[in-house]
């Protein structure tokens, strides 16, 4: 018998008794419809999926099946009790959400956080984490910190201020910023953050309830005596930094300005989180050693991932620090999720102590740096107004200058329309912003299509000149 006439019998009978029938009534049940029509029961069953999907009829379990009520007469959930129940929505959540969303199809992302997917190494990632899953131990649950041999690896990265015993594996840097801000800090204290700095550890630290005040940086990365300043104003006990290559403004901290800041750290008796998310990320010369390298009396916090130098999927991080704060550090992580997967543990560990790491960085490098003078290039050639000054010798990103009044959410809007994805620069202050600005990312799209982008993005902005020009 043909199971697709007999399901259209199905449905067609089913049809005519709903037609005739009040909402809520009782249909047929399979076993009937099975003998009434001779059709197995998986027909009838496929035959009462279409009609559930098409709102015609209801099934209950262990009940039986019911004619649908009409969408008019359906109750429309009420959910509007939720906003007075759940109050005002956290400072930043829109901000995030937009940083992570997917560019939609046909656009050029000129924004992102991760390398595009033709620079991951999820061949080797893969082949490690298929080699982790087949092993039994890697399954079962291990140390709360994470295993010793990947916290000795990160401490390793630290340079020699750090062992493993200070070390916590985390589910990715944010998670570990997040843990770190609320170990560190009780709501209602000050952190300090450069300005501009990454949008994600403002957003961090609202949701811990923190009060966030900015300090000047400026391509040299942050100031040494307007910190000083800003811990002898505030008060503040925690200042969160990026050394290297900093997001959005791709600034790496001075020589000269090492000490200085540190002695400033020391002089306020605080903690300094050192966010080192770019160490893989280097395109000109050598990176200089993580500020843990030369913190004798435990000051700094050392946080590193992998996340964005590998692939989005390597959600793998560490965070250390020494003595008390340390302890309070691996308390935190126990109480928000336990531990890090074993096998994605073990996999990192494979990946990272392999040949294959090596090549991925050098190849990283290579293809960083092609992407990053493509985008130059193009804006040279289209937007030479948007053209840095200081241009960041790693990293993911270019922070451009826009014109004076420009808006720059208004012309990011304006650019997704026209098929470029760009971030605005607002958004990375925890202040009134000095100027407009954009974060252009070269890593999230292919060389030869940056030329294109940037025309895009030049059309954007011409049509925003030109709207605010009198009578436009």
């Amino acid at each position: 018998m043909d199971n697709g006439n007999a399901a259209e019998r199905v449905i067609q009978d089913l049809r005519g008794l709903v037609a005739v029938a009040a909402p809520g009534a009782r249909l047929p049940s399979v076993r009937q419809l099975t003998a009434r029509h001779q059709a197995s029961p998986v027909t009838v069953a496929e035959a009462l999926r279409q009609l559930v999907a098409q709102g015609l009829i209801e099934t209950r379990a262990g009940r039986g099946t019911f004619v649908a009520a009409p969408p008019d007469e359906r109750r429309v959930p009420d959910l509007s009790w939720q906003t007075v129940a759940l109050g005002p929505r956290l400072p930043g959540e829109d901000e995030m959400q937009a940083l992570l969303a997917l560019p939609p199809s046909g656009a050029i992302p000129l924004s992102g956080g991760y390398v595009d997917a033709e620079l991951q190494p999820a061949a080797a990632l893969g082949a490690a984490l298929t080699r982790a899953a087949r092993q039994p131990a890697s399954w079962q649950r291990g140390p709360a910190e994470g295993r010793e041999d990947l916290r000795a690896w990160f401490a390793r990265e630290a340079g020699a201020g750090l062992r493993a015993d200070d070390m916590v594996i985390c589910p990715g840097g944010q998670a570990a910023l997040s843990s770190a801000l609320r170990a560190l800090t009780a709501p209602g204290d000050t952190v300090l953050v450069e300005s501009p700095t990454y949008l994600g550890a403002l957003a961090a630290a609202r949701a811990a309830g923190l009060r966030v005040v900015p300090v000047p940086a400026d391509a040299d990365g942050v100031l040494p005596d307007q910190l000083a300043a800003a811990f002898a104003r505030t008060g503040a006990r925690l200042f969160y930094c990026q050394p290297l290559h900093a997001n959005p403004h791709g600034a790496t901290l001075a020589g000269p300005r090492r000490a200085p800041v540190a002695e400033a750290v020391r002089d306020a008796g605080a903690f300094l989180i050192e966010d080192d998310y770019a160490r893989d990320l280097t395109i000109d010369g050598e990176a200089p050693p993580p500020l843990a390298a030369d913190d004798p009396d435990g000051h700094v916090v050392y946080l590193r991932s992998l996340t964005k130098s590998a692939a989005p999927g390597l959600r793998v991080a560490a965070i250390g620090a020494r003595g008390p704060a340390g302890a309070r550090l691996r308390a935190a992580r126990l109480l928000d999720d336990l531990f890090v997967a074993g096998p994605l543990q073990q996999a990192t560990l494979e990946f990272v102590t392999a040949p294959a790491w090596a090549r991925h960085r050098r190849a990283l490098r290579t293809a960083l740096r092609t992407r990053r003078e493509a985008l130059l290039t193009a804006l040279r050639r289209h937007l030479p107004e948007l053209v840095p000054q200081v241009v960041p010798r790693g990293g993911l990103h270019l922070w451009t200058r826009l014109p004076n009044g420009t808006g720059d959410v208004a012309l990011a809007a304006a650019a997704a329309a026209e098929g470029v994805v760009v971030f605005p620069g607002r958004p990375w202050y925890a202040a009134e912003p000095p100027a407009p600005h954009l974060r252009l990312t070269y890593a999230a799209a292919p060389a030869d299509l940056m030329d294109e982008a940037v025309r895009r993005l030049s059309r954007a902005l011409r049509g925003a000149t030109a709207s605010r020009q009198p009578g436009g």
